[in-house]
């Protein structure tokens, strides 16, 4: 192994591409490396070292992933480019045959990227490091501060639904957590370096605990008693694993855990669904919903959804769009549907054209949009607690309130990373977010 002096001052460039659990791992693949005596390149630096963590989750995934990491190659002929994640996972032939690649680690091999980096420093020849599908069973714990204030918390990884559209689980394997106690060290470890606001991330983190005797809902309990940290926030849970307990606890007893839920659909059509493969039905998830929406009036509710999906014909796609329209939700991600080799979806004869995709993709667009406005314009003129974030050169202070609506507003550095009240003045119905002042 190079000693950590022979680094000297080598920097590192890192992209990262997909969820937020990318880039919570991307974080502790760079303080891991920071650890090394690789510092994170600044703006207009030349990188010493190139990392792109990778993903997969479309086909136009998989080209922006390409593209970038030739791109990058351009910029910076002499950096070997250190490639990781779902993409890495599954083709990984096809990223090491990319010029200017020189490691290539799978979903699981994250945290090894410092050990091959030495490999390579003294060999200067191309690796490739992927474990099989049925190996990936081991958790590899990951807690990093974000490019802002907040903090990223990895409580769970892969998945064992096999949804029809879906290569996850080939990316990230079955589902394992991390445990208890271990989570709760890493928040109060985040407590102790200042930190305010941690995301639970995962892939399916509604999981956590499978296997064992340790459920979701014995995890978040056990956050919340951190003392100092003061937000949680739930990165994404499907509708069947969020237990209407777990709904009424946040409602009614949570101190930290934030009035913020992002829930995934991916159809308002039953048929679909079940073409999908997916754990409910739309009742189930009108229930869960109307569950928050009751308990948590302010919530923010996030939902995902896709469209053009397979079997999704004319007027199953009319049916998900009214069922969305007739929900109390906050806002629409949506996501056009993409092939992906090897998935059960290609059996599925219906097929939707790429330009019906883009229509519905922006008919579901406007519908979440005239959603968003809706649920923003009845905080206007009320005062929120927002945690501040150090702003951009030249921009001002801004913020998310408890129920993730985003605040710009006048405010000292001084108070970056702490939570004030802030009157929220008005809202930009372009941009829809809000114009605020400290109380």
């Amino acid at each position: 192994m190079i000693d950590n002096s022979t680094f000297g001052t080598r920097t590192a460039l890192y992209h990262t591409f997909g969820c937020k659990l990318n880039f919570a791992e991307t974080s502790t693949v760079a303080q891991l490396l920071a650890d090394r005596g690789i510092r994170r390149a600044i703006a207009g630096e030349t990188p010493d070292i190139v990392v792109v963590n990778t993903c997969s989750v479309t086909e136009i995934a998989d080209k922006k992933c390409r593209q970038t990491i030739r791109k990058l190659h351009r910029l910076y002929p002499n950096a070997p480019i250190l490639v990781t994640g779902c993409y890495a996972q599954l083709k990984s032939q096809e990223v090491a045959e990319l010029e200017g690649v020189a490691v290539v680690a799978g979903s699981n091999q994250k945290l090894q990227l410092s050990t091959y980096l030495d490999q390579w420093l003294e060999t200067h020849q191309p690796s490739t490091y992927v474990q099989p599908l049925h190996d990936l069973r081991n958790f590899e714990p990951s807690c990093s501060r974000g490019d802002r204030t907040r903090y990223f918390l990895k409580v769970q990884d892969g998945c064992d639904y096999w949804c029809t559209y879906c290569t996850i689980p080939r990316a990230r394997g079955r589902s394992r957590s991390g445990n208890i106690p271990d989570l709760v060290k890493q928040a109060e470890k985040v407590a102790e370096e200042g930190g305010k606001e941690i995301v639970l991330t995962g892939v399916n983190i509604g999981d956590f605990g499978k296997g064992g005797e340790d459920t979701f809902f014995d995890l978040i309990r056990a956050l919340d008693k951190v003392e100092g940290i003061e937000r949680y926030r739930i990165s994404s849970i499907e509708p069947n694993l969020l237990t209407d307990e777990i709904i009424g606890w946040c409602a009614s007893e949570a101190k930290r855990f934030m009035p913020h839920f992002h829930i995934p659909l991916q159809s308002g059509s039953d048929e679909v669904l079940s073409l999908m493969h997916r754990h409910y039905d739309t009742a189930l998830f009108r229930h869960k919903i109307e569950a928050i929406r009751a308990a948590i009036p302010d919530a923010f509710i996030g939902v995902d959804l896709i469209v053009g999906a397979r079997g999704e014909k004319p007027e199953l796609f009319a049916e998900s769009k009214a069922f969305v329209e007739s929900l109390p939700i906050s806002r629409l991600h949506v996501f056009p549907y993409s092939e992906r080799p090897g998935t059960k979806a290609l059996e599925i004869e219906y097929a939707v054209e790429p330009r019906q995709k883009r229509l519905r993709e922006r008919l579901m667009l406007r519908v979440s949009d005239a959603k968003l406005l809706e649920f923003s314009q009845r905080f206007v003129g009320t005062t929120k607690p927002v945690l501040l974030e150090h702003p951009k050169a030249g921009m001002p202070m801004a913020g998310f309130t408890d129920n993730y609506l985003r605040v710009n507003m006048e405010a000292p550095l001084k108070l970056d990373n702490t939570i004030a009240q802030v009157h929220l003045d008005s809202l930009d119905s372009q941009t829809l977010e809000f114009s605020g002042t400290l109380v």
